[in-house]
């Protein structure tokens, strides 16, 4: 058997305040039925005034490698490479993962930011399954954190319906690729054409160039949802059976599909195209909403601690965003206990 990246722990965090869409509806022109009906959302969470996305990181951070602990001593949480996903760190510079590591007590390790939107909790596990594979680290926190709410614009019905902030970690150990959470392949791509569909137009190097301030707006987060929706099902669809192919699997296969966390339509159309019953696709976007790059792991958290995901259990995890970039990974689904909100 060769050298793979195996999962060995699996953490969650989210910020304590919950808003409704019954509390949204009293601020915005929306109601529950319009939100539910549209995206299958119910409740999302926000940070405090003056939470960060670093704050959530190492809250996921810290539950991860304790579930690490459980499932392998204190051995299995020693670990030497750090990987944070995020399109909203807490500056533009420097890169937010640095100050996560030393926060969590792990000292000198390597440690950088990966920005893919909601595809970068996917990206940022395959870089660290690659830096694991060819020796240059033995084991990983991976994480997913963002914080949307802090570049919605605040009267803006769509978005604030569907985004909430959080984090959701792994824990990676170097083993073999025979054993149960051994990352069994990937499939990643992106298409920059597609860049403005999803975007914040100010803020970077190309405004601040200009010497001119944003423009009404732009520096707020914007979608478009219809062109969005359809290449999304696209490519998550076609991305997980460009890795079934692969890994030597079929639809028939798969026990559970955990993709991006975007709308429950765009799950069910995906599931759809890969010919798999709604059973088989893990949805907890009706209590958290769309955290991005957290989506995955915490969807991963629920469903494992809900005993929705079971050792031996085959899964794909799918992610689509801004980019437009999208990904997919495989693996067998190993014996570990979540560690999530108390």
């Amino acid at each position: 058997m060769s050298r793979a990246a195996v999962v060995c722990g699996l953490g969650g965090a989210l910020p304590a305040t919950a808003v409704s869409n019954d509390e949204l509806a009293a601020q915005l022109d929306t109601s529950d039925r319009w939100i539910r009906t549209r995206t299958g959302i119910g409740l999302r969470y926000v940070v405090a005034p003056g939470e960060s996305t670093s704050d959530l990181a190492v809250a996921a951070g810290e539950r991860a490698l304790e579930s690490a602990r459980r499932t392998g001593g204190e051995e299995a949480a020693d670990v030497d490479l750090v990987v944070l996903a995020t399109s909203t760190p807490d500056r533009p510079c420097p890169g937010t993962a640095p100050g996560v590591a030393h926060r969590l007590g792990l000292g000198t390790v390597p440690a950088f930011d990966v920005a893919a939107v909601c595809t970068g909790f996917v990206y940022a596990l395959a870089t660290a399954a690659s830096m694991i594979t060819a020796r240059v680290a033995r084991r990983a926190l991976v994480i997913g954190a963002d914080t949307f709410s802090t570049i919605l614009d605040p009267v803006d019905r769509t978005t604030r319906a569907i985004f909430g902030d959080g984090a959701g970690a792994v824990v990676l150990r170097a083993g073999e690729s025979g054993e149960p959470g051994a990352l069994l392949g990937f499939d990643l791509g992106s298409d920059g054409s597609g860049a403005d569909l999803i975007t914040v137009r100010a803020g970077g190097s190309r405004q601040r160039s200009t010497g001119e301030p944003p423009a009404e707006g732009d520096q707020y987060f914007a979608m478009e949802g219809r062109p969005v929706f359809t290449e999304a099902v696209i490519n998550m669809s076609e991305s997980s059976q460009r890795l079934l192919d692969r890994v030597g699997w079929t639809a028939a296969d798969l026990d559970k599909v955990v993709a991006h966390q975007a709308n429950v339509r765009i799950l069910h159309a995906v599931g759809e195209q890969l010919g798999l019953e709604e059973k088989q696709i893990v949805v907890n976007l009706d209590r958290v909403g769309n955290t991005v790059a957290a989506s995955i792991p915490l969807a991963l958290s629920d469903a494992a601690a809900a005993g929705d995901l079971v050792p031996g259990h085959r899964v794909v995890l799918t992610g689509f965003g801004g980019g437009l970039t999208w990904g997919s990974a495989a693996l067998v689904w190993p014996d570990i206990e979540p560690v999530t909100q108390s």
